[in-house]
């Protein structure tokens, strides 16, 4: 268990202990359902812990064509890809480091395929489609969203698949369910059926969070194991991101200062929502801090306030045990998917240290910032 006492903020970490839990369960999943399950980069990037990771998981999805090289140096292999568009500057660099390339329109496929035909490499070629159905309810995270402008609707499609396209791609769920697959599913088979046979692989996208404490991982093993079934020929394809770091580690940061206004206490952190943690402020949603409560008339109470000149750069309430003074500890707990990756340094602000509490119980800090590396961002 990570002594944070011995952790000096701002500092992101990880636990190794949690992050192999994750990681068994998720090969458990991907053994016995025959699925293939990769992890996607858009939730978690963490480079130096891929070591651990590739123990269990040899894969991952890019969107870009840095996740691409980074999966191809330091996964080990090709990455499956997926991005809304490709350019015919960028397009060679995604076919380097690219086993699978999923297009996002008809159009796409058009332009690009040619060239995959031309390489001669060994590139499987898939058709982003859009279900039409999501049962995420923030829009901003809906990709199926009216108007949404990813994937081909079935209307769209021609009544035969142009040659080259082996598989088609859905993304419809973001932290859900199984039974929110199985309905998706269901919504799959109506629109686009009559294709699947005809198919080599179905990649069902991200937002499994299998490693939730009450995610139902035998109704997913035998939903994949009764779609195979259905259709023998597809090679199922999973990628999550946030399950792969779901509950590993924290945010660990310190109060520099208290202020008061119309009653209002505000804990000034040595982190920032908008830097740090920006899906907070995205999503939005307020997430835990580690020894405190919901807000509870009785006790002392405070808003989180981060140490950027955004005016909404806060989060709050919460009431704590006793009051709080300068130098506490404040932990946010699960925030290393979706903030890691997304932490920027608007204001100047340096990203907090990375560090690794690794199964001998040490602390490991795999990277600390500079001047130089927000300076170097404006060259």
């Amino acid at each position: 268990m990570i002594q944070y006492e011995k952790i000096q903020s701002p500092c992101y970490v990880i636990e190794e202990a949690r992050l192999r839990k994750n990681l068994e369960l998720i090969k458990s999943v991907k053994d016995r359902s025959g699925a293939d399950i990769i992890m996607a980069f858009k939730a978690f990037a963490m480079w130096k812990t891929f070591p651990i990771i590739t123990e269990y998981i040899p894969s991952s999805t890019a969107s870009s064509v840095f996740e691409a090289q980074l999966a191809f140096e330091e996964m080990g292999s090709p990455a499956h890809t997926f991005s809304p568009a490709y350019t015919k500057e960028n397009f060679p660099i995604f076919m380097k480091y690219s086993g699978h390339i999923t297009f996002n329109s008809l159009s796409q496929f058009e332009s690009f395929y040619p060239m995959v035909k031309e390489s001669g490499k060994q590139i499987s070629c898939g058709l982003r489609v859009n279900p039409e159905y999501s049962e995420v309810e923030t829009e901003l995270y809906n990709p199926c969203a009216p108007g949404a402008r990813f994937g081909v609707i079935a209307d769209l499609l021609p009544a035969e698949l142009p040659e080259g396209i082996d598989g088609f791609h859905f993304h419809t769920l973001c932290e859900s369910t199984s039974y929110d697959l199985e309905t998706t599913l269901s919504h799959v088979e109506a629109k686009f059926g009559k294709y699947l046979p005809k198919l080599k692989w179905l990649n069902m996208g991200g937002g499994h969070l299998m490693t939730r404490a009450d995610y139902d991982t035998e109704h997913l093993i035998g939903l994949l194991k009764s779609f195979n079934a259905k259709y023998p020929n597809l090679k199922l394809i999973l990628e999550p991101g946030s399950a792969f770091a779901w509950r590993t580690g924290e945010l660990v940061s310190s109060v520099v200062d208290i202020v008061e206004n119309k009653g209002i206490k505000t804990a000034i952190l040595d982190v920032s929502f908008a830097c740090h943690m920006p899906d907070c402020l995205e999503m939005p949603y307020k997430p835990t801090i580690r020894g405190a409560v919901e807000t509870n008339p009785e006790l002392p109470t405070y808003r989180m306030g981060g140490n950027s000149c955004l005016s909404g750069d806060y989060i709050g309430d919460w009431s704590f045990e006793k009051e709080l003074k300068i130098g506490d500890q404040i932990v946010f707990e699960d925030m290393i998917h979706y903030t890691v990756v997304k932490t920027n340094m608007f204001n100047g602000i340096s990203h907090p240290s990375l560090a690794l509490w690794d199964m001998n119980g040490n602390l490991n800090i795999l990277r600390e910032y500079s001047y130089e590396d927000y300076k170097n961002r404006m060259d």
